[in-house]
């Protein structure tokens, strides 16, 4: 999907962020959406399963139940499915899953 090297949250806080981040561009979405709705209304389910996905982890990170390395997250798989332009997060998605399934990129001199 990508060529450069993805590089993963370097912090707890920081995937945090990138979740809330995430879920704001998932809100910036569902406007689009309801304002006009032309041609990202087949959206809606992955958008949905988008949000609930990230909800979960946003929760279980915040009950410190998160677990990394568990597979690929299920929207990965749909990503494909939508132009760039139509996910203009898709990046950040990527930098989530990556960091999940590599963990925290820890540096040298730490």
């Amino acid at each position: 999907m990508f060529k450069t090297k993805i590089v993963r949250a370097r912090s707890t806080n920081e995937y945090v962020s990138m979740i809330e981040q995430a879920l704001d561009d998932i809100w910036d979405i569902r406007q689009s959406i309801e304002f006009d709705g032309e041609g990202i209304v087949e959206m809606g389910d992955f958008i949905n399963e988008l949000e609930v996905t990230l909800k979960e982890i946003y929760q279980s990170m915040k009950d410190e139940t998160y677990e990394f390395a568990t597979g690929d997250f299920p929207f990965m798989a749909a990503l494909d499915n939508y132009h760039a332009s139509m996910i203009p997060f898709r990046f950040l998605l990527v930098r989530i899953n990556e960091t999940h399934m590599k963990g925290l990129e820890l540096s040298e001199d730490a």
